[in-house]
């Protein structure tokens, strides 16, 4: 099979699942103005490309504008010149929004929290410039899967990033494309199109537990190569009646933080 054959099959399959995570979970209405947030990864570029591509085919009429945050504190570097010929080719309006973040003013988050928090602030601002009511993330169903793992873990919550998610204060809707979109998938994508990596020097990177969940959503994925499957379906399929449940007395009287038995 040769390379063109090869990169047709892999962006019929990308497409597919693109396709399938924006019907079932009803992510584009007629007369959207979606902005996406151009990080630079492959991810995104992969999400900035079908977006653009489909707004020109698909019904319902949606329209596409890309927004790249500059985080001048952190060392993840993009090449910004690049990212605006890319959505020049694409027929799609470039945004390049600068910011910044001091880790030490709210020690009860972590960096890496207030670094997310302050590039969404960023791009909710300008969605809102731009008459935008969604903003479009590149998170892949690798990054939900991770998270629902990681709050399981470490919040002992059973939730993750939803495709969709209305955000009553800021009058914005966040949604997530790719989600069924398999991140071996994007990164294949990305060498095919040798895409330029970014350069990433971030101080805050290994306080993150996000690569060694990585590592154990991999060999879960040994144990049974269909785990991420049972795992996405598992949101769907809580059955409630098998879980443990408090008295009322014990509701009342226990705080939800205690850890003693």
């Amino acid at each position: 099979m040769n390379k063109n054959k090869e990169e047709q099959k892999l962006l019929a399959r990308i497409g597919r699942r693109f396709v399938k995570g924006m019907v079932e979970y009803g992510l584009i209405e007629d007369g959207d103005r979606i902005l996406v947030g151009l990080s630079g990864g492959k991810d995104s570029l992969a999400l900035t490309e079908l977006l653009a591509r489909r707004s020109r085919i698909w019904k319902p009429r949606f329209e596409v504008v890309a927004a790249h945050v500059a985080m001048t504190n952190i060392g993840y570097r993009s090449d910004t010149a690049w990212l605006e010929r890319f959505c020049k080719e694409l027929g799609i309006p470039f945004h390049l929004l600068e910011t910044s973040f001091d880790a030490s003013t709210d020690r009860r988050k972590s960096p890496c929290f207030l670094c997310s928090w302050n590039r969404r602030k960023s791009l909710f601002t300008l969605a809102h410039e731009l008459g935008c009511n969604k903003i479009a993330l590149g998170h892949h169903m690798d990054d939900i899967l991770q998270t629902l793992l990681m709050n399981l873990t470490f919040q002992g919550a059973f939730s993750t990033m939803p495709p969709k998610l209305s955000m009553k204060k800021f009058s914005m809707t966040l949604i997530r494309p790719l989600c069924l979109v398999h991140e071996a998938d994007l990164e294949e994508l990305a060498r095919m199109r040798q895409w330029p990596r970014q350069t990433r020097s971030c101080p805050y990177e290994t306080q993150s537990g996000r690569t060694d969940m990585k590592h154990i959503f991999r060999q879960l994925e040994q144990l049974n190569p269909e785990a991420r499957y049972s795992l996405w379906g598992a949101m769907s399929n809580v059955q409630d009646e098998l879980l443990p449940h408090k008295t009322a007395g014990e509701q009342a009287g226990r705080n939800p933080s205690d850890r003693g038995l």
